[in-house]
């Protein structure tokens, strides 16, 4: 598939368009860099037809990489566009679902963080929020928060899950990690806080449950902060500001906040955490979260296909080495959606043997940056008309920019 479109791409815009069967139609495209090629497409959907436009990676190819677009911190939000100006990026799309909005909790500011894990260049910038605390549809059955696409040092594209392993060790015993950097801890819990998360309220992370996002706040927490390996201070309430560099702070809930009651300024802490996945042995280098959709050449059983709405979705094929990015045109532009199991057909009708479903709606939005050019250029329509503020994308990079 990925040598057919490079005959038909031929390095240039405008090339005819050419019909790849079961409703998908593709259209004008051009080489961005060797080993990255863009292309817009046209499916029929139950709906109507959705125009589409797609991003085709040679993760083999020498000089091409892939990464997290991220604003810096894991609390903040940033344009697609923007993200990959900055990082240099010569395409993207818009990766995970993220905390919005926070209208079942008045008073309590959103975060804007990702739902998932993250993994930005090697560096572990979070890990999943309990099940019952994402935002975005429902999952299918078999997956979880802890689902993220990845690539390792291999250059191979996977489907894995990491699931967060740490401790809190003091004089007094040692307490289970709970999370790393998340808008929301599990019941009973303490997670940590590190620079990463950057300057927004802690408070979110003791509301809800593991079960409900909308449940009550808890009123029993406690925050400790740690910093070269001694607490500096404690406090009954999650705060907010950013963390510096060598500083750590634990916020617990419930049973997670007695066990941090009995430290004192001047304790010794020890903080420990990693991600663990499932499937690699390796290390990755880049993983962001998304739900599967696509796996091994089969769509799961149970994928929704009531609701049909603007999608952005991300998988691969030849064995991990080809990564495909698409992201549709938003519903009042192209007058229809697809639901997510036809997302899951166009995915696999692209070439694509596992894919994720990645946040949709307004946050969709592809990017591409033509050779010399000095600014990313936003290719789909996004819902609404403009871009949206997002969490975290996927970028495609090139030794040549």
């Amino acid at each position: 598939m990925a040598l057919a479109w490079s005959a038909l791409l031929g390095g240039s815009t405008g090339a005819a368009a050419a019909v790849a069967g079961d409703g998908l139609r593709y259209g004008a495209g051009s080489t961005l860099a060797t080993g990255v090629d863009y292309r817009t497409f046209t499916y029929e959907g139950a709906q109507g037809a959705v125009r589409g436009h797609l991003l085709t990676v040679g993760l083999s190819t020498p000089g091409v990489r892939v990464d997290l677009l991220h604003p810096g911190v894991v609390a903040g939000r940033g344009k697609v566009s923007g993200l990959a100006d900055a990082a240099g990026a010569v395409g993207g799309v818009n990766a995970d679902f993220f905390n919005m909005s926070e209208t079942q909790h008045p008073g309590v500011p959103a975060t804007h963080a990702p739902v998932g894990p993250a993994i930005a260049t090697g560096r572990v910038l979070k890990s999943a929020v309990p099940v019952g605390q994402r935002f975005g549809p429902g999952l299918p059955s078999g997956t979880s928060t802890e689902d993220v696409l990845a690539i390792g040092g291999d250059r191979v594209a996977r489907l894995d899950r990491l699931r967060l392993s740490g401790s809190v060790a003091f004089a007094g015993g040692t307490v289970p990690l709970g999370g790393l950097n998340q808008y929301a801890l599990p019941v009973g819990g303490v997670g940590a806080y590190t620079a990463d998360w950057g300057s927004a309220s802690r408070l979110r992370a003791a509301c809800g449950d593991d079960l409900r996002r909308a449940a009550p706040c808890s009123e029993d927490t406690y925050e400790v902060t740690v910093r070269q390996g001694r607490v500096v201070s404690t406090g009954e309430r999650p705060g907010r500001g950013a963390i510096p560099p060598g500083t750590v702070v634990l916020v617990g809930r419930e049973a997670g906040a007695e066990a941090l009651r009995p430290l004192e300024p001047g304790d010794a802490v020890d903080v420990r955490q990693r991600l663990v996945a499932s499937a690699y042995g390796g290390t990755y280098r880049f993983a962001v979260g998304g739900y599967p959709i696509l796996r091994e050449g089969y769509p799961l059983v149970d994928l929704d296909d009531g609701v049909a709405a603007t999608r952005t979705s991300a998988g691969f094929g030849d064995g991990g080495r080809t990564l495909y990015l698409m992201a549709l045109d938003g519903k009042a532009e192209s007058g229809a959606g697809l639901t997510v199991r036809e997302l899951a057909s166009l995915m696999s009708g692209l070439g694509a043997d596992s894919a994720v479903n990645l946040d949709g709606g307004g946050s969709s939005t592809l990017v591409t940056r033509a050779p010399g050019a000095p600014r990313a250029k936003v290719r789909n329509h996004p819902a609404g008309g403009t871009e949206r503020l997002v969490a975290n994308g996927i970028g495609v990079f090139t030794n040549g920019g």
